[in-house]
């Protein structure tokens, strides 16, 4: 079928990676692997992070010009048999497909979608109540974060409208990334200078403020806890927290920040690691630590919901619950007991590795998203 793909937080065509970027690239490769037709609606991007209703309300302006004018066009383009929504919230509203799919009569899907009932009188109220409205309009609304489930499933009031998608990478590039880990390491140390003896710990994550920047200040205490310990840090990823986070790490040595990183070099840390650390506070699943499992590495990582689903604690990594009053000495325990069993570490990533492409592939999850779009149209 013809699908119109909209991504209302950040269109898939954004210049800024970021896990939300990959995985809307990820669904559309998914759904035109099942075999459907799939076009980018709108580059719209509706996001309003500060509660300034003057701006949100020069969005919605920008919105419903540009869905009239979409609903126009489509007599003479053929228009959508289905619109597929990714990542909506209140921040980030979607302001086109329910009035674009019931002007066309078209079926209307949403995947990720957060409901926070708090915001109903906040300064994103009007946000808020659009989602709502998504939520109670679409055909289809498909999880992907377990977390996000029961507030949605309190406004969509009907289980067989719900259905849940496992998180999932393209696994096409793992066995070529993977191969010949040795010669992958050898030039990293060597054009970085780092200890190619040394037991690697690789994390992949933008530096921003929030989430990220929480997490990475855990992180930056278990080193601390380990500064005995011979490792080696890699950090691939830039933004604009880097010199505050950075600053966190007080010039640990053994710290390497590669910055901005391309696919296929985080594709190649990943293939020369040893182990990935991460304390995932408030992460939706993670992205970067299912990457990482598909090329083979083990992760430690903090057991949000959607960490879970992804991480099989003792056999492809550990979860360090984050609930935990002492998170980042945990972590540190786990960490160190991992460093110092090689043997464990190899065996959590083979494990890691078939996991990810028996149930984290974007084939499987082609078949899944078919299943739950048939009959729709």
């Amino acid at each position: 079928m013809r699908i119109a793909f909209h991504a209302p937080l950040k269109p898939p065509n954004h210049p800024v990676p970021s896990g939300d970027r990959r995985m809307a690239r990820l669904l559309i490769l998914a759904l035109r692997r099942a075999g459907h037709l799939v076009t980018i609606a709108s580059t719209l991007r509706s996001y309003e992070g500060e509660g300034d209703s003057g701006r949100q309300a020069a969005i919605r302006r920008r919105a419903a010009r540009i869905a009239q004018s979409y609903i126009k066009k489509s007599p003479k383009t053929g228009g959508p048999d289905l619109w597929f929504t990714y990542h909506l919230y209140h921040k980030a509203p979607d302001l086109l497909g329910p009035v674009v799919s019931e002007a066309l009569a078209v079926p209307y899907v949403v995947a990720e979608a957060s409901f926070a009932p708090k915001q109903v009188d906040g300064p994103w109220r009007c946000g808020h109540g659009d989602v709502q409205n998504a939520l109670r309009h679409a055909a289809r609304v498909i999880t992907l974060n377990p977390n996000d489930a029961p507030c949605v499933r309190d406004v969509v009031d009907d289980d067989r409208r719900m259905a849940a998608l496992a998180p999932f990478v393209d696994t096409r590039s793992t066995p070529s990334a993977s191969h010949d880990r040795a010669k992958r390491r050898a030039d990293l140390a060597q054009r970085h200078g780092l200890n190619p003896d040394a037991p690697w710990i690789v994390i992949a994550a933008m530096l921003r403020q929030g989430d990220k920047s929480d997490s990475y200040r855990i992180l930056a205490g278990v080193l601390q806890r380990l500064r005995e310990t011979p490792l080696q840090l890699l950090v691939a990823g830039d933004g604009p927290a880097r010199a505050a986070i950075q600053a966190n790490f007080n010039g640990d040595p053994r710290v390497c920040w590669l910055g901005e990183t391309s696919a296929p070099d985080v594709d190649a840390m990943h293939a020369a690691a040893d182990l990935v650390v991460w304390p995932a506070v408030r992460e939706a699943y993670g992205m970067a630590l299912l990457e990482a499992q598909a090329a083979g590495v083990p992760v430690i990582a903090g057991g949000t919901p959607g960490v879970r689903q992804i991480v099989a604690h003792g056999e492809t990594g550990i979860i360090v619950p984050s609930d935990s009053p002492n998170l980042e000495a945990d972590m540190a325990t786990a960490t160190a007991a991992l460093l110092q069993d090689p043997d464990r570490r190899r065996a959590m990533g083979r494990t890691a590795s078939v996991r990810a492409q028996t149930h984290h592939g974007v084939d499987d999850a082609a078949h899944h998203l078919n299943c739950i779009l048939e009959n729709l149209t």
